[in-house]
């Protein structure tokens, strides 16, 4: 396990050392970013902090061009605002037992995007 993912999971344990921790990751970090994408459909979302609103979460999902066609639907956008407790208390409930995973892992879980290793070879 890394050194971050130990410092992350360390402060999952508290109200404040979590809330210390997430900012502080913003502080350094303007956003998080991630995505899926397969052929035939994609996911991007992206996570920042917003000093009035807690955590700012946005997916945008959507369907990949394929060869010519012109009836492609527009991508979907979606945002979600949380607190940064609510984003702990979330953690905690999924019960997030692979300590391997870091906070990005964390947030793709979150934002109910895929991992790489669940993709098949259909």
């Amino acid at each position: 396990m890394t050194e971050n993912n130990r410092e992350w999971k360390e402060a999952l344990k508290s109200k404040e050392a979590f809330n210390d921790y997430i900012s502080n990751y913003f502080k350094e970090h303007k956003e998080l970013t991630g995505s899926y994408d397969i052929p035939s459909y994609y996911e991007h979302y992206t996570v920042r902090l917003d000093s009035h609103d807690g955590l700012v979460i946005t997916l945008v999902t959507g369907v990949q061009s394929t060869g010519g066609e012109s009836n492609v639907p527009l991508p979907f956008k979606q945002k979600e605002v949380m607190s940064i407790e609510d984003f702990r208390q979330l953690i905690l409930h999924k019960k997030f037992a692979d300590t391997t995973q870091s906070l990005a892992d964390v947030f793709q879980t979150v934002a109910g995007i895929p991992s790489s290793d669940d993709q098949s070879n259909d």
